[in-house]
């Protein structure tokens, strides 16, 4: 090999070399940040559920429940309750359930059923011992009570809670950058500070932010209860598919800082991790269902009579979905056999 050879081989083994250091090194880098920041956002997700968490007097099981469930290998249930307290109200424990919304997870069709429960709905409260409206469960009982009164409507059991304030609601959608909802009709309402006709909304399909967004969740002057708890199935799916979406990933540092601050659940760091993980195996469908029934007076006070036909019917749906009938008779025959 002459010198004029020797010589044109080491420039392109140069040229070779300069060109993998400029394509190895960033990606080293991009993954060495992008391993601190999931280092970062692991720490951070579990210092926030750490200090969001708060168990239930009845352990970790529901009653309904023949053993506890694994929210990475089992069908599950979320209540995600709305209380109607801000940093004004500062109304602690004493606080009414605002929104009621059931959540069954089922893994293997990967599915969510979400039904609404209107919250003046007329029924029985184990800790009150008598009948009344449902979002006074919560504020006799706390979030216990709350359970307590859903598992003895539905005749299911209520594996978890996800329990949100005013402010958790408004930061949530705020640090995701807004949501995307269809507004069905104009209004004014109240913001979360309580001053009269500080938001205005347009008819039609548009961006909102958090204190928009929660008007539009909480307003019950346009239409009535079932229609408010219709547009708060629709605010939930318009979060749940935004907090999924590649673009909030950048976002997830602000979001734990909103939902440490003011959020309780009794979800460990790692069910929740499960929780996360289930959201991003594949899509995901999501199917809304609603309690009906009808305006009722009792002593001058109004409540809201549920349809006893539509509860049985809502209640087989969410076992069929949670697949209980088949978890039972497994294990019974696994003690017969």
């Amino acid at each position: 090999m002459n010198q004029n050879n020797r010589y044109s081989m080491k420039r392109k083994r140069k040229k070779r070399k300069r060109i993998l250091k400029w394509i190895i090194l960033p990606l080293v880098l991009f993954l060495g940040v992008s391993v601190t920041y999931s280092a970062y956002l692991f720490y951070k997700t579990s210092a926030a559920a750490e200090s969001a968490q708060k168990l239930l007097a009845r352990g970790e099981k529901s009653e309904k429940r023949i053993r506890p469930v694994d929210p990475k290998y089992d069908n599950i249930s979320i209540l995600f309750v709305g209380i109607d307290d801000s940093e004004k109200r500062k109304l602690g424990g004493k606080t009414r359930a605002d929104a009621l919304i059931l959540a069954t997870f089922n893994r293997k069709e990967r599915s969510i059923k979400m039904v609404s429960i209107p919250r003046d709905s007329y029924v029985y409260i184990p800790v009150e011992q008598k009948w009344d409206k449902i979002n006074h469960s919560h504020f006799f009982g706390d979030i216990d009570g709350t359970i307590e009164t859903v598992e003895e409507l539905l005749d299911i059991p209520v594996d978890y809670y996800v329990r949100l304030n005013f402010n958790a609601f408004i930061q949530i959608v705020d640090t995701l950058g807004g949501i995307d909802v269809n507004v069905p009709i104009t209004f004014t309402e109240q913001d979360s500070k309580d001053r009269a006709k500080a938001i205005h909304l347009e008819k039609g399909y548009q961006h909102l932010n958090g204190e928009e967004a929660l008007a539009l969740a909480r307003t019950r002057k346009i239409d009535n209860d079932l229609e408010r708890g219709k547009r708060q199935q629709l605010i939930l799916e318009a979060i749940i598919k935004k907090a999924l979406s590649i673009k909030s990933i950048t976002k997830y540092d602000d979001l734990i800082e909103a939902l440490g601050n003011n959020i309780t659940t009794n979800m460990s760091f790692g069910e929740l991790l499960s929780l996360y993980s289930y959201a991003l195996e594949g899509g995901i469908k999501i199917e809304r269902y609603q309690l009906t029934g009808r305006d009722m007076y009792l002593n001058h006070i109004y409540y809201f009579q549920l349809d006893e036909q539509k509860v049985q019917e809502i209640s087989r749906m969410l076992k069929n979905h949670l697949e209980l009938n088949e978890t039972r008779r497994a294990l019974a025959q696994n003690k017969t056999a």
